[in-house]
């Protein structure tokens, strides 16, 4: 198995469940981990999962659409790299940092999914 790792994407995208959220918008953080196949150890770009495209993937998701929820986000990104990578499987993890939901003290709110081909 072999396990590639983006951590910490920023991504700049309106999205929120207020209209002023959507209007302004914010960095979202994605986190992003893919199970592939051993094709990737012929050491040639041609027969792994090229990153690069992954993260342009995800700025086409949060770009093509505003959402409400950090899970229907991670829910489309997953679902999209899924559908357009060689995976095994996909987790995805948005994270909107400097979030302080109704006085809660946190350092980032996330959701998380995950999506086995």
């Amino acid at each position: 198995m072999i396990l590639v790792d983006l951590h910490g994407l920023e991504v700049f995208g309106r999205h929120g469940v207020t209209e002023e959220e959507r209007a302004h918008g914010r960095v979202f953080l994605f986190d992003v981990q893919l199970e592939v196949s051993d094709g990737a150890l012929s050491d040639r770009l041609e027969d792994a999962v090229d990153y690069v495209e992954v993260a342009e993937c995800i700025r086409g998701v949060s770009d093509g659409k505003q959402f409400v929820l950090l899970e229907a986000l991670a829910a489309a990104v997953a679902d999209e790299i899924a559908a357009r990578f060689p995976v095994l499987r996909v987790r995805v993890r948005v994270r909107k940092p400097e979030v302080r939901p109704a006085g809660l003290a946190v350092e980032w709110t996330a959701a998380t999914v995950e999506r086995v081909s």
